[in-house]
């Protein structure tokens, strides 16, 4: 059996998007462990060699099995679109230790030896330590894996929002998950998740679904959260592919010499839509100037924009999305060649 999600009436009416770094933390945490998950993120694992090698994971990993039952308590639903990292590490080492222990005891029970393991019996023993244990590693992976980049990631985790949030306004629900991921089926009142790690069937019960773009948990699909928290879907967040190009590289040269290299650079770091202040830190550019280029790209017919709750983002046109790809091509294949 696949794993499905029945809806009610109530529960259509409470389906959100959220973004959240902390499972951004447990998700970059598996990627460590997992070498099918390695190729786009290559260049990451580069820079976070020396950091990552710092940092006992063992016991995070033993209740990360690769099929089955992940805690929750470590990453549950994000209390709001925007959260912070802090909100939510206090929201793990505030969890009552028995609903952890549970938690643990059914992740240990996925992977044969676990549970009797020396890690394994000494989290079971000590649930409250365990959970400060397992918050003071998720804290120390975030410090060292993610916040470095996390503008970086948020951009593109923000950037998926805005468009899904749009395609579900502009083709409902059933239209908005088949477009997710070929994983996901919608026959009006069940959503079904194939491919998923182990077996599972949930009503939703009038909680609605929390849906979360992800970097790091491509090329899968995940469903999450059983009570008591809300139920999530984890998706692959649209994009990764450029997640780690400089933005120099992304630019052909033929694009710099007709636009000039900075309001070209501009241009092609809008492989998703962002606004004015993602775009100065992506390209280490001062707002202002930033601001100045965006203007006259849209004034050129190259650039849309529109707002996005507090913020505007930009997205390229037809005609600038055909600009942006001129040569590159041809700059790839040289790429490969070098």
């Amino acid at each position: 059996m696949p794993f499905q999600l029945h809806f009610g009436e109530s529960d259509l009416l409470r389906c959100r998007f959220a973004l959240s770094p902390l499972f951004e933390t447990q998700e970059a945490v598996r990627t460590l462990h997992r070498t099918d998950r390695h190729g786009y993120h290559l260049p990451w694992l580069r820079r976070i060699r020396e950091a990552s090698g710092a940092l006992d994971l063992e016991p995070l990993w033993l209740l990360m099995p690769d099929d089955g039952h992940n805690p929750d308590f470590i990453c549950p639903p994000p209390i709001g679109p925007v959260a912070t990292f802090e909100e939510e590490i206090a929201g793990v080492r505030a969890v009552d230790p028995e609903v952890a222990r549970a938690d643990m005891a059914l992740a240990l029970a996925e992977r044969p030896g676990a549970r009797d393991s020396a890690t394994g019996r000494r989290l079971l023993a000590d649930p409250e330590r365990a959970v400060h244990e397992l918050a003071d590693l998720l804290e120390q992976a975030w410090q060292a894996l993610i916040e470095p980049y996390w503008p970086r990631l948020r951009a593109l985790l923000e950037a998926d929002i805005a468009y899904h949030s749009r395609r579900l306004a502009d083709s409902g629900l059933e239209g908005l998950l088949g477009e997710v991921s070929t994983q996901l089926s919608w026959n009006g009142s069940t959503l079904t998740v194939k491919g998923t790690r182990g077996d599972h069937e949930q009503a939703l019960g009038g909680q609605g679904l929390v849906l979360m773009p992800s970097v790091f948990v491509w090329p899968e699909v995940v469903g999450g959260h059983l009570e008591p928290w809300q139920p999530g879907l984890i998706y692959p967040a649209r994009g990764i592919g450029g997640l780690w190009t400089e933005a120099g590289e992304r630019t052909p040269e033929t694009l710099a010499r007709l636009l000039g290299r900075v309001r070209a650079d501009v241009l092609c770091a809008l492989d998703e839509p962002a606004g004015t202040s993602t775009l100065a830190h992506r390209l280490g550019l001062a707002p202002s100037s930033v601001s100045a280029h965006l203007s006259v790209l849209r004034g050129a017919g190259l650039l849309t924009s529109r707002r996005y709750g507090h913020q505007v983002l930009y997205e390229r046109t037809p005609l600038g999305i055909a600009l942006a790809a001129s040569d590159r091509g041809a700059s790839e294949h040289r790429d490969c060649e070098a």
